[in-house]
Protein backbone atom coordinates (compact mmCIF):
# COMPACT_ATOMS: atom_id res chain seq x y z
CA UNK A 1 0.00 0.00 0.00
CA UNK A 2 1.27 3.92 -0.63
CA UNK A 3 0.55 6.84 0.69
CA UNK A 4 1.00 10.59 -0.04
CA UNK A 5 3.79 12.47 1.26
CA UNK A 6 5.11 16.12 0.28
CA UNK A 7 8.50 16.06 -0.77
CA UNK A 8 11.32 19.09 -0.98
CA UNK A 9 12.90 19.02 -4.58
CA UNK A 10 14.74 22.35 -4.68
CA UNK A 11 13.99 25.84 -3.40
CA UNK A 12 11.06 26.95 -4.56
CA UNK A 13 10.34 23.12 -5.95
CA UNK A 14 7.92 20.79 -3.85
CA UNK A 15 6.07 17.53 -4.66
CA UNK A 16 3.76 15.17 -3.36
CA UNK A 17 4.77 11.40 -4.07
CA UNK A 18 3.55 8.10 -3.30
CA UNK A 19 5.17 6.57 -0.94
CA UNK A 20 5.03 3.05 1.02
CA UNK A 21 2.50 3.14 3.98
CA UNK A 22 4.77 2.60 7.10
CA UNK A 23 3.72 -1.00 9.32
CA UNK A 24 4.93 -1.31 12.86
CA UNK A 25 7.64 -3.12 13.51
CA UNK A 26 8.17 -3.67 17.19
CA UNK A 27 5.86 -3.52 20.08
CA UNK A 28 7.17 -0.31 21.04
CA UNK A 29 5.97 1.38 17.70
CA UNK A 30 3.15 3.99 16.40
CA UNK A 31 1.74 4.99 13.13
CA UNK A 32 0.22 8.30 13.97
CA UNK A 33 -1.91 10.36 11.42
CA UNK A 34 -0.22 14.23 11.77
CA UNK A 35 -3.76 16.48 12.10
CA UNK A 36 -1.52 20.17 11.93
CA UNK A 37 1.81 20.94 10.69
CA UNK A 38 3.45 23.89 11.64
CA UNK A 39 6.57 25.32 9.14
CA UNK A 40 9.86 25.90 11.23
CA UNK A 41 12.03 28.87 10.28
CA UNK A 42 13.98 26.34 8.82
CA UNK A 43 11.80 24.72 6.30
CA UNK A 44 11.38 28.61 5.21
CA UNK A 45 14.51 29.34 4.83
CA UNK A 46 15.20 25.77 2.96
CA UNK A 47 12.56 26.71 0.89
CA UNK A 48 13.75 29.67 -0.53
CA UNK A 49 17.36 28.60 -0.99
CA UNK A 50 18.66 30.16 2.29
CA UNK A 51 20.01 27.35 3.81
CA UNK A 52 21.14 25.25 1.15
CA UNK A 53 19.46 21.49 1.31
CA UNK A 54 19.94 18.99 -1.29
CA UNK A 55 16.39 17.22 -2.26
CA UNK A 56 14.22 14.95 -2.78
CA UNK A 57 13.24 14.24 0.85
CA UNK A 58 10.09 14.15 2.75
CA UNK A 59 9.60 17.09 4.09
CA UNK A 60 7.40 19.13 7.45
CA UNK A 61 8.90 17.88 11.28
CA UNK A 62 6.68 20.37 13.47
CA UNK A 63 3.36 18.43 14.40
CA UNK A 64 0.81 17.50 16.41
CA UNK A 65 -1.11 13.68 15.20
CA UNK A 66 -3.47 11.23 15.83
CA UNK A 67 -2.59 7.91 17.08
CA UNK A 68 -3.89 5.22 14.15
CA UNK A 69 -1.96 1.68 15.53
CA UNK A 70 0.42 0.99 18.05
CA UNK A 71 2.19 -1.79 19.77
CA UNK A 72 1.52 -3.52 22.80
CA UNK A 73 4.15 -1.70 24.50
CA UNK A 74 3.87 1.79 22.66
CA UNK A 75 2.05 3.66 25.45
CA UNK A 76 -0.59 5.23 23.63
CA UNK A 77 -3.69 4.14 22.00
CA UNK A 78 -5.41 4.31 18.99
CA UNK A 79 -7.76 7.67 18.73
CA UNK A 80 -5.21 9.63 21.43
CA UNK A 81 -3.95 13.11 19.88
CA UNK A 82 -0.48 13.48 21.10
CA UNK A 83 2.78 15.81 20.37
CA UNK A 84 5.50 14.38 17.91
CA UNK A 85 8.94 15.05 18.67
CA UNK A 86 10.98 16.57 15.32
CA UNK A 87 13.73 14.22 16.79
CA UNK A 88 13.94 10.57 16.81
CA UNK A 89 15.49 8.78 20.53
CA UNK A 90 15.27 6.08 22.37
CA UNK A 91 14.70 7.46 26.22
CA UNK A 92 17.09 5.12 27.54
CA UNK A 93 21.10 5.93 26.37
CA UNK A 94 23.25 8.02 28.23
CA UNK A 95 22.34 11.27 26.26
CA UNK A 96 18.69 10.34 26.51
CA UNK A 97 19.10 9.96 30.24
CA UNK A 98 21.10 13.60 30.26
CA UNK A 99 18.45 15.07 28.32
CA UNK A 100 20.20 15.57 25.36
CA UNK A 101 17.40 13.76 22.77
CA UNK A 102 18.60 15.48 20.12
CA UNK A 103 21.80 13.76 19.92
CA UNK A 104 20.22 10.17 20.89
CA UNK A 105 22.99 7.26 21.26
CA UNK A 106 21.22 4.34 19.23
CA UNK A 107 20.37 6.91 16.26
CA UNK A 108 22.18 8.14 13.32
CA UNK A 109 23.21 11.71 13.94
CA UNK A 110 20.77 14.44 13.28
CA UNK A 111 17.69 11.87 13.06
CA UNK A 112 15.07 13.63 12.69
CA UNK A 113 11.81 14.10 10.79
CA UNK A 114 11.31 16.11 7.44
CA UNK A 115 15.76 16.91 7.15
CA UNK A 116 17.66 15.02 5.24
CA UNK A 117 20.85 15.90 3.43
CA UNK A 118 22.75 13.63 0.84
CA UNK A 119 23.78 10.19 2.60
CA UNK A 120 21.62 10.54 5.14
CA UNK A 121 18.83 8.67 6.70
CA UNK A 122 15.50 9.41 6.10
CA UNK A 123 12.39 8.83 8.71
CA UNK A 124 9.57 10.62 6.52
CA UNK A 125 7.86 14.04 6.79
CA UNK A 126 4.86 15.67 9.15
CA UNK A 127 3.30 16.79 5.70
CA UNK A 128 1.90 13.27 5.15
CA UNK A 129 -1.13 10.72 5.50
CA UNK A 130 0.59 8.92 8.15
CA UNK A 131 4.36 8.57 9.87
CA UNK A 132 5.96 5.81 11.92
CA UNK A 133 7.48 6.15 15.29
CA UNK A 134 9.95 4.23 16.78
CA UNK A 135 9.97 4.04 20.83
CA UNK A 136 6.83 5.61 21.01
CA UNK A 137 6.33 5.04 24.36
CA UNK A 138 9.14 7.36 25.27
CA UNK A 139 8.66 9.63 21.97
CA UNK A 140 4.85 10.40 22.09
CA UNK A 141 3.44 13.07 24.75
CA UNK A 142 -0.31 13.19 24.76
CA UNK A 143 -1.58 16.69 23.98
CA UNK A 144 -3.22 18.40 27.29
CA UNK A 145 -6.90 18.61 27.07
CA UNK A 146 -8.66 21.66 25.71
CA UNK A 147 -4.90 22.56 23.31
CA UNK A 148 -6.10 23.19 20.13
CA UNK A 149 -3.42 21.37 17.95
CA UNK A 150 -3.62 24.03 15.84
CA UNK A 151 -2.46 26.69 18.26
CA UNK A 152 0.50 24.29 19.79
CA UNK A 153 1.43 22.94 16.25
CA UNK A 154 5.09 24.54 16.83
CA UNK A 155 5.85 22.87 19.72
CA UNK A 156 8.03 20.19 19.14
CA UNK A 157 10.77 22.53 18.06
CA UNK A 158 10.45 25.92 17.38
CA UNK A 159 8.50 26.98 20.36
CA UNK A 160 10.37 24.40 22.23
CA UNK A 161 13.62 26.51 21.15
CA UNK A 162 12.31 29.98 22.37
CA UNK A 163 11.64 28.33 25.47
CA UNK A 164 15.14 26.63 26.30
CA UNK A 165 16.67 30.08 25.91
CA UNK A 166 15.04 31.58 28.23
CA UNK A 167 12.89 29.48 30.85
CA UNK A 168 15.62 27.25 32.74
CA UNK A 169 17.57 30.73 32.71
CA UNK A 170 14.64 32.14 34.88
CA UNK A 171 14.17 28.98 37.04
CA UNK A 172 17.53 29.94 38.16
CA UNK A 173 17.49 33.78 38.48
CA UNK A 174 13.53 34.27 39.05
CA UNK A 175 12.49 38.19 37.56
CA UNK A 176 15.61 37.72 35.72
CA UNK A 177 15.63 40.73 32.64
CA UNK A 178 15.90 39.36 29.39
CA UNK A 179 16.89 40.56 25.86
CA UNK A 180 15.23 39.03 22.15
CA UNK A 181 17.31 39.81 19.27
CA UNK A 182 15.03 38.70 16.60
CA UNK A 183 15.42 38.02 12.71
CA UNK A 184 16.32 34.78 11.09
CA UNK A 185 15.15 32.39 13.13
CA UNK A 186 12.07 34.43 13.42
CA UNK A 187 9.68 32.95 15.42
CA UNK A 188 11.71 30.84 17.75
CA UNK A 189 12.99 34.72 18.62
CA UNK A 190 9.37 35.64 19.35
CA UNK A 191 8.09 32.58 21.05
CA UNK A 192 11.59 33.49 23.28
CA UNK A 193 10.05 36.59 24.11
CA UNK A 194 6.54 34.77 24.87
CA UNK A 195 8.06 32.25 27.00
CA UNK A 196 9.76 34.62 29.29
CA UNK A 197 6.71 36.61 29.69
CA UNK A 198 4.87 33.30 30.24
CA UNK A 199 7.73 32.77 33.02
CA UNK A 200 7.81 36.13 34.72
CA UNK A 201 10.90 37.82 33.31
CA UNK A 202 11.29 40.90 35.07
CA UNK A 203 11.45 42.99 31.79
CA UNK A 204 11.37 41.79 28.28
CA UNK A 205 12.42 43.89 25.15
CA UNK A 206 12.22 42.47 21.89
CA UNK A 207 14.60 44.22 19.29
CA UNK A 208 13.93 43.58 15.55
CA UNK A 209 13.69 45.40 12.28
CA UNK A 210 10.39 43.82 11.24
CA UNK A 211 7.43 46.23 12.54
CA UNK A 212 4.66 43.17 11.68
CA UNK A 213 7.26 40.94 14.30
CA UNK A 214 7.91 43.94 16.83
CA UNK A 215 3.76 43.76 16.59
CA UNK A 216 2.99 40.33 17.55
CA UNK A 217 6.19 40.47 20.12
CA UNK A 218 4.31 43.32 21.81
CA UNK A 219 0.70 41.30 21.86
CA UNK A 220 2.57 38.44 23.81
CA UNK A 221 3.27 40.77 26.47
CA UNK A 222 6.81 42.25 25.69
CA UNK A 223 8.33 45.85 24.63
CA UNK A 224 9.95 46.29 21.51
CA UNK A 225 11.53 48.34 19.29
CA UNK A 226 13.67 48.33 16.25
CA UNK A 227 17.31 46.76 16.43
CA UNK A 228 18.88 49.18 13.82
CA UNK A 229 22.23 48.37 13.74
CA UNK A 230 22.73 49.83 10.24
CA UNK A 231 21.85 52.96 12.62
CA UNK A 232 24.77 52.67 14.91
CA UNK A 233 22.58 51.50 17.73
CA UNK A 234 24.82 50.44 20.91
CA UNK A 235 23.93 48.39 23.66
CA UNK A 236 21.96 50.93 26.01
CA UNK A 237 21.10 48.76 28.90
CA UNK A 238 22.06 45.35 29.98
CA UNK A 239 20.35 41.99 30.61
CA UNK A 240 20.55 38.82 32.64
CA UNK A 241 19.21 36.53 29.78
CA UNK A 242 19.73 37.06 25.80
CA UNK A 243 18.43 35.35 22.77
CA UNK A 244 20.04 36.20 19.86
CA UNK A 245 17.58 34.83 16.86
CA UNK A 246 18.87 37.25 14.14
CA UNK A 247 21.62 35.15 12.34
CA UNK A 248 24.07 37.19 11.66
CA UNK A 249 27.68 38.70 12.97
CA UNK A 250 26.58 41.92 13.97
CA UNK A 251 23.71 41.31 15.81
CA UNK A 252 26.16 38.11 17.68
CA UNK A 253 27.69 40.77 18.76
CA UNK A 254 25.44 43.08 20.17
CA UNK A 255 24.02 40.87 21.96
CA UNK A 256 26.57 39.98 23.68
CA UNK A 257 27.51 43.18 24.70
CA UNK A 258 24.26 43.28 26.05
CA UNK A 259 25.13 41.08 28.36
CA UNK A 260 25.16 41.93 31.92
CA UNK A 261 27.24 40.25 33.87
CA UNK A 262 27.20 36.53 34.27
CA UNK A 263 24.33 36.91 31.34
CA UNK A 264 23.61 33.33 29.77
CA UNK A 265 23.00 34.17 26.31
CA UNK A 266 21.50 31.42 23.99
CA UNK A 267 21.93 31.73 19.92
CA UNK A 268 19.28 29.59 18.09
CA UNK A 269 19.81 30.97 14.56
CA UNK A 270 21.99 29.10 12.39
CA UNK A 271 25.02 31.53 11.81
CA UNK A 272 26.10 30.47 7.92
CA UNK A 273 29.36 31.75 7.11
CA UNK A 274 32.68 29.46 7.48
CA UNK A 275 33.73 31.77 10.57
CA UNK A 276 31.37 34.20 12.74
CA UNK A 277 33.69 36.83 14.73
CA UNK A 278 32.71 37.19 18.23
CA UNK A 279 33.64 39.66 20.92
CA UNK A 280 35.29 36.94 23.07
CA UNK A 281 37.56 38.93 25.41
CA UNK A 282 34.10 41.08 26.39
CA UNK A 283 32.38 38.14 27.03
CA UNK A 284 35.26 36.98 28.98
CA UNK A 285 35.46 39.31 31.66
CA UNK A 286 31.65 39.31 31.69
CA UNK A 287 31.72 35.88 32.83
CA UNK A 288 29.34 34.88 29.74
CA UNK A 289 27.63 31.81 29.21
CA UNK A 290 27.26 31.37 25.87
CA UNK A 291 24.80 28.88 24.51
CA UNK A 292 24.85 27.30 20.30
CA UNK A 293 22.58 24.20 19.98
CA UNK A 294 19.88 22.27 18.44
CA UNK A 295 16.95 22.31 20.66
CA UNK A 296 16.04 18.83 23.09
CA UNK A 297 12.57 18.69 21.68
CA UNK A 298 11.63 15.85 23.78
CA UNK A 299 13.32 16.78 26.82
CA UNK A 300 11.68 20.14 27.23
CA UNK A 301 8.03 19.41 25.71
CA UNK A 302 6.43 18.66 29.09
CA UNK A 303 7.53 21.81 30.61
CA UNK A 304 6.14 23.66 27.43
CA UNK A 305 2.93 22.07 27.32
CA UNK A 306 2.52 22.38 30.92
CA UNK A 307 3.05 26.28 30.48
CA UNK A 308 0.50 26.04 26.93
CA UNK A 309 -2.25 24.19 29.12
CA UNK A 310 -1.70 27.11 31.85
CA UNK A 311 -2.84 29.98 29.11
CA UNK A 312 0.25 31.55 29.89
CA UNK A 313 2.38 31.42 26.58
CA UNK A 314 0.57 32.41 23.41
CA UNK A 315 1.94 31.07 20.21
CA UNK A 316 -1.18 32.08 18.32
CA UNK A 317 0.20 35.54 18.17
CA UNK A 318 3.03 34.16 16.06
CA UNK A 319 1.03 32.41 13.54
CA UNK A 320 0.08 34.30 10.64
CA UNK A 321 -1.75 31.76 8.56
CA UNK A 322 -3.62 28.56 8.69
CA UNK A 323 -3.79 26.56 5.09
CA UNK A 324 -5.08 23.05 4.12
CA UNK A 325 -2.22 20.45 3.85
CA UNK A 326 -2.86 20.96 0.37
CA UNK A 327 -1.41 24.12 -0.42
CA UNK A 328 1.40 23.58 1.61
CA UNK A 329 4.10 23.18 -1.35
CA UNK A 330 2.69 26.33 -2.84
CA UNK A 331 2.54 28.80 0.18
CA UNK A 332 6.13 27.38 1.74
CA UNK A 333 7.82 30.07 0.45
CA UNK A 334 5.45 32.84 2.03
CA UNK A 335 7.74 34.96 4.33
CA UNK A 336 5.82 35.36 6.96
CA UNK A 337 6.79 34.09 11.37
CA UNK A 338 4.69 30.89 10.96
CA UNK A 339 2.55 28.73 8.87
CA UNK A 340 0.09 25.99 10.08
CA UNK A 341 -1.42 22.93 8.07
CA UNK A 342 -4.31 21.37 8.68
CA UNK A 343 -5.83 17.89 7.07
Amino acid sequence: MTMQSLHFLAPGRFEWREVATPRLADARHAIVRPLAVARCDLDLHIATGIVPFIGPFAFGHECVAEVVDAGDAAGVQPGQRVVVPFQLSCGACGSCRRGFTGSCDTMPPLANYGLATAGRTEFGGALADLMHVPHADHMLVPLPAGLDPVKVASATDNIVDGWRGVAPQLAARPGASVLVVGGLAQSVGLYAAGAAVAQGAGRVLYLDDDADRRARATAMGADAAPLALAEGRRPAELFDIVVEAAGTPDALGFAIRSGARNAVLTSVAIHLGRTTPVPLTEAYYKGLTLVTARADSRAHLPAVLDCLACGRLHPEHVTHRVLGFAEAGEAMTDPGPKLVFVR
